[in-house]
């Protein structure tokens, strides 16, 4: 980890709140905002107005976030809540994720573009299965600094020792999933206890509140790569004056670095030539680094389409027809042996068919079960997959861009699975 020291713009961190049902994650966001100062007028009247309907005595600060009707009504939050927010010193995105087993497809979509992991335990019921499987997906998403929240500390009587046992299991469970970067933090989110100001009824803990901590804190993710990759979204070809000669291959850059004279390859062709301009909208660029939406021009006319892959030479990534990766399972009907989907990644898609299923993740002890012969919905496994024609990839911890992919059912078009590549 390390932490921001006298930067000159205000940094953007991304986090995502998870944890089992109830165990208070949008009640934390809320009181988050709420004593933060970061709610509108109007968001505090439509919360006072919701509390009353709903008959709850005082605000009820979940309800900040648990935004669909069906959500208000069960107490719970279903979908994957976004919030924005921002204090002096940074600028945040917040995803709020559901708690519910059959919800883990909404978990992955909230991690997967989170830079920290914050996961909310009930101090009364400690670590659950539902605390192993988000964190684990967590990390298994490249996420590598946690903040572990025990919370309700208040119906503990803000017990010292049970704070103490909770954070001795998340640390067992921490070093089996290799995680490194991780802070605990006692939290009654109800009252506000360390979440923005420090407890007045825990001063046996010396640590930085929530807001002090996520304000400090610089996590890197896994996937940040530093071989160049650039994925063809499309090709522009505007026919206007001033541009009549103009072929543009427009996409963000997904891994290192483009600079104009870089000698280039071209995937599947494997055509090579040299990079001519970088367009940042009609403005030459010298540059485009990870991250970037620009548009490239090459010195030779090059057939370039959608799904091609433009890479520095001397960095050409892996292929094959087959692959070897994790996948969270979303679907009712279970993953089987032989079954056929359509694989689609950075900007590519292919038939497949499962080789094998190698082993499935146990939740429960963090194990693999090599006995399985089938994935179920919210499972974790390992899979071999063969693809109808040869596909270009990283691994998913080198490039989160050209390491993942999703499985489409080929009869709904349904997707029905992501997965990282190993």
């Amino acid at each position: 980890m390390s932490v921001r020291r006298g930067s000159k713009h205000m940094s953007l961190l991304r986090f995502m709140t998870a944890g089992s049902v109830d165990d208070g994650k949008s009640t934390l966001i809320g009181r988050l905002l709420y004593d933060s100062k970061s709610i509108f007028e109007d968001q505090m009247e439509s919360l006072v107005e919701s509390s009353r309907r709903l008959g709850k005595e005082n605000l009820d600060l979940s309800l900040l976030t648990d935004g669909l009707r069906a959500e208000r009504e069960q107490g719970i939050t279903i979908d994957v809540a976004y919030r924005h927010f921002s204090t002096p010193s940074r600028k945040f995105i917040i995803a709020d994720t559901p708690g519910h087993i059959q919800y883990t497809r909404n978990m992955v979509t909230g991690a997967s573009t989170a830079d920290l992991a914050v996961i909310l335990i009930d101090a009364r019921n400690g670590m659950l299965e539902q605390t192993t499987r988000h964190s684990y997906i967590a990390a298994l998403l490249g996420i590598r600094h946690f903040v572990f929240c025990i919370n309700k500390m208040d119906l503990v009587d803000f017990s010292e020792e049970v704070f103490n046992g909770i954070r001795n299991d998340l640390n067992l469970m921490a070093g089996k999933l290799k995680i490194t970067n991780l802070h605990f933090i006692p939290i009654s989110a109800k009252y506000g206890d360390n979440v923005v100001l420090p407890s007045q009824n825990m001063d046996w803990y010396k640590g930085t509140t929530f807001l002090g901590l996520i304000e400090d804190i610089e996590p890197v993710r896994d996937g940040r790569s530093a071989e160049a990759r650039f994925p063809v979204q499309t090709v522009i070809r505007p026919y206007s004056n001033g541009w009549q000669d103009y072929r543009g291959y427009a996409g963000r850059v997904a891994g290192g670095s483009f600079h104009r004279g870089d000698d280039i390859i071209v995937l599947p062709s494997m055509m090579k030539s040299r990079i001519k301009e970088i367009y940042d909208g009609e403005k030459i660029a010298d540059s485009a680094l990870t991250g970037d939406s620009v548009s490239i021009t090459l010195e030779d006319p090059i057939d370039i389409s959608r799904g091609d892959m433009i890479v520095r030479s001397g960095m050409i990534p892996r292929s094959g027809k087959e692959l070897s990766l994790m996948i969270c399972w979303f679907n009712e009907k279970a993953l089987k042996t032989g079954g056929r989907y359509i694989v689609r990644g950075h900007a590519w898609e292919s038939a497949a068919v499962v080789k094998k299923i190698n082993y499935r993740m146990n939740m429960h002890s963090l194990e693999k079960d090599t006995t399985v012969l089938s994935t179920k919905m919210n499972d974790i496994s390992n899979v071999t997959i063969h693809t109808s024609r040869p596909v270009f990839y990283d691994s998913y911890a080198e490039n989160l861009t050209t390491g993942s992919l999703i499985f489409i059912d080929e009869g709904t078009n349904e997707t029905v699975a992501a997965g990282m590549i190993i």
